[in-house]
């Protein structure tokens, strides 16, 4: 991808990818070469078209895997009282495709001008690095995707199918793979936690899935949500104790506990998709207009699955992934440094816009 710039304060890169079928809905692939638009280098990717998977349910009925179209804007705004000049910083707002989620078109907009090299870290997230050359009094970073969701119809239904019992037990490569998100993230609460786990879980009994509904039931619960803007998350014990947090402090939360209770887990920052409470999925949200954070659990027979105990949902097409890691510290969306010269940081903004495209 080449770049451009747009202007003295900004550039822009963008990627299109538009889904392309013939009149026999046959898909077949074009690859197109660098456009050049309103001094702006557009790279222009026409994909496989992808079209609704048809699974089979209960009684043979044949149903269409929902699909939503979502555009998302994502907007992070530094201030400062004076010029500062800026380390590299590093972005995680760019999901990875998946086949339940594919990306159809992508922008960066960042000012100053900084040059993006774009890369994977250990657990295949894309990540951007950012190296700036000039110095300001504003950060603005603008994010815009453009992408498909897919989901399950009765996704539980469909999971309990294949998810084992509980205890759990993970044969001997997935005990191997799965070792890391075996370990607790704060080792130092685990009195505190796993007395919690016992007041609220004294006979965990069921299926793995059920085990861990009735985690995401506790924690949902016991907890009042309270939006922080502060950077970093509570350990477990500091959220039992206060007994309120955010939804990065719910999902380590709920990490460690699944992880006392034998279950390989992992933290997932992404985007939350609130349609509104009284909404056709019957989820009332909680958490939007920023990014969100939840927990995945490697679930033996059913996978990775998606709990999100802010909102009280497990595999929900209203959760949008963007990174999944061991620990929340390896999961900021944005993070960077500064050289502040006597300067300092007046303000923090950030707005996420999540919005279904017809």
């Amino acid at each position: 991808m080449r770049r451009q710039g747009k202007d003295q304060d900004s550039f822009r890169l963008a990627v299109n990818m538009d889904l392309v079928t013939d009149a026999n809905e046959h898909c077949r692939p074009f690859y197109n070469d660098v456009r050049w638009s309103s001094g702006l280098a557009r790279t222009v990717l026409l994909l496989p078209c992808v079209l609704p998977v048809r699974l089979t349910g209960v009684h043979g009925r044949d149903e269409d895997t929902p699909i939503r179209t979502l555009r998302i804007l994502h907007r992070t705004r530094y201030a400062y009282d004076r010029p500062v000049s800026f380390g590299e910083h590093r972005l995680m707002i760019r999901p990875r495709d998946g086949h339940d989620m594919r990306i159809l078109e992508s922008s960066l907009t960042v000012s100053p001008r900084a040059n993006v090299h774009w890369t994977f870290d250990t657990f295949g997230n894309s990540v951007a690095l950012l190296s700036f050359h000039e110095a300001a009094d504003e950060l603005v970073i603008e994010s815009e995707l453009l992408l498909r969701r897919y989901g399950l119809d009765e996704p539980l239904t469909r999971i309990e199918r294949y998810a084992g019992t509980f205890p759990v037990h993970y044969d001997v490569d997935e005990f191997i793979d799965l070792g890391p998100y075996l370990v607790s993230d704060q080792p130092q609460d685990q009195d505190v936690l796993a007395a919690w786990v016992a007041q609220v879980l004294p006979h965990p009994n069921g299926s793995s899935l059920e085990v861990l509904g009735a985690l995401g039931t506790a924690v949902h619960g016991a907890f009042r949500y309270a939006r922080r803007e502060a950077e970093g998350v509570q350990t477990p014990a500091e959220t039992i104790g206060l007994g309120t947090g955010t939804c990065r402090d719910f999902a380590l939360l709920f990490m460690d506990a699944a992880r006392h209770l034998g279950f390989a887990a992992r933290f997932v920052t992404g985007y939350l998709h609130d349609e509104g409470a009284g909404n056709e999925s019957g989820e009332d949200m909680t958490g939007g207009g920023a990014t969100h954070a939840w927990a995945d659990i490697f679930v033996p027979g059913a996978g990775w699955v998606e709990f999100d105990p802010t909102n009280h949902i497990i595999a929900s097409r209203n959760l949008i992934r963007v990174a999944t890691t061991r620990t929340p510290a390896q999961a900021l969306p944005v993070s960077g440094t500064f050289e502040h010269e006597g300067g300092s940081l007046l303000g923090l903004q950030v707005a996420v816009r999540v919005i279904e495209v017809a």
